[in-house]
Parts: structure tokens; C-alpha cells; sequence
């Protein structure tokens, strides 16, 4: 994990006027996918989109069979796209949480309506990042305990490359709120090799990465 300076006010870009024509407004879209791809977590030097497409892949390995696992990945592509025109709004900017609702749903409003058209694909979209934000389904609950396990899985992977268990508070903010039974167990796993990385370290040697991680 980098130590990226946090701004202490961020500039949004403006946002999407259409233009009337379905298909310049829908590929303004697409080429808004891309700052998915360029623009890093706030805080990490990881991409948004290796966020979110690690977590469609973590839905796909639930065996749990009460749930819409399809509906799932669709939930985990979909939940931080906002962030492809505020950006990775963190507490430490002074922006209250009402305020990067109201954003972050005017940026919603702005893709599937100016940008998609309002079409029945653009619908789909914005109904799975609302259920999302509402936490009301079992499937919304379970996206989000992924969203809490890959922020924990990632802090390890960057304390793995570093050698040094740094990053305590990412842990603490994520595994003991997991709340569906799998990812527990996932949650516990990730909790066991990093206890094993601190047991080797007291015992003098310094923890060597298997392999290039990228999150």
C-alpha cells in the first residue's frame, strides 16, 4: 500500500450532457468505464476495476445455493461504478456520508439516463447499484461481506510484498463485521496466514511474496 496524499478537497469532473444521439451518449459511457481502469483506490496502489472484478470472481466461488449468484457478480461489477466520476470518496476528505450518497446517486443518475438513455440494460444497472446501496437483500448483504473480505485479502497481499504486518486498521475495519457464514470462513483463513506471517517474523525471518500480486 502506497501512502498516497488524501486531497484535502477533490474536484469532480463535469458531468455528461447528452447530446440527443443514442450512440455517441452510449460510447461517452464506455469510455467513461475506462478511468475504472486508471483510477487507484484512494490510499492503495491497486485500480478500482481489480477491486471489483476480483469480487465477481469471490461470488462465483460461494457454494451457499439460496442465493442469485448471478445477480451477485452482476452487484459486484456494478457497486462502486459511480466512482468512475466522483472517484474513491474516503471519511478522511470531509465529505459527509449524506453528501457522497447524493453524488454518487447524481453520477448514477447521470449514466443511465443522459449517457444509456434510460434503456432497459441502463435500468438493470442502476436497479442492482441501488439494492446495493438499500443492504436489504441477502444477495446486497453478501456483495458487500466481499467488499469488506477483498479489502482485507488485498492488505495482506501488500504486507506480504513488504514483509511487515502494517496495516492493522484495514483488517480491523473489515473481517469482525463479516456477516454471511462463507466468507467468514474466508475471512478466518486470511486470518490465519497473516498470524502465521507475524509468528515467522518473531522468529526472525522476513516474509518473502510467492508470486506479483495485483488486486
Amino acid at each position: 500500500m502506497s501512502e498516497q496524499a488524501i486531497p484535502t478537497r477533490r474536484v469532480f469532473p463535469p458531468l455528461y450532457v447528452a447530446s440527443g444521439d443514442v450512440s455517441v451518449d452510449r460510447l461517452a459511457f464506455f469510455h467513461v468505464l475506462e478511468r475504472l481502469k486508471t483510477q487507484k483506490r484512494t490510499g492503495w496502489v491497486d485500480h478500482k476495476e481489480h477491486h471489483m472484478y476480483r469480487m465477481a470472481i469471490l461470488a462465483l466461488c460461494t457454494s451457499d445455493t439460496k442465493l442469485d449468484v448471478s445477480k451477485c457478480v452482476m452487484m459486484c461489477l456494478v457497486h462502486d461504478l459511480a466512482e468512475a466520476q466522483v472517484g474513491d470518496i474516503t471519511p478522511r476528505e470531509g465529505i459527509s456520508k449524506p453528501e457522497k450518497r447524493r453524488l454518487e446517486g447524481e453520477a448514477m443518475q447521470n449514466f443511465v439516463h443522459e449517457m444509456l438513455h434510460g434503456s432497459p440494460a441502463a435500468l438493470q444497472i442502476e436497479a442492482l447499484w441501488k439494492e446495493y446501496e438499500e443492504q436489504e437483500t441477502d444477495e446486497a448483504k453478501f456483495v458487500k461481506d466481499l467488499d469488506r473480505f477483498e479489502m482485507a485479502t488485498q492488505a495482506l497481499e501488500y504486507e506480504k510484498a513488504d514483509g511487515t504486518p502494517r496495516l492493522q486498521s484495514f483488517f480491523d475495519s473489515s473481517l469482525p463485521f463479516l456477516r454471511h457464514a462463507e466468507v467468514k470462513e474466508w475471512g478466518e483463513a486470511v486470518t490465519r496466514e497473516r498470524q502465521s506471517i507475524v509468528d515467522k517474523q518473531h522468529n526472525g525471518a522476513r516474509l518473502t511474496d510467492p508470486g506479483p500480486y495485483c488486486g
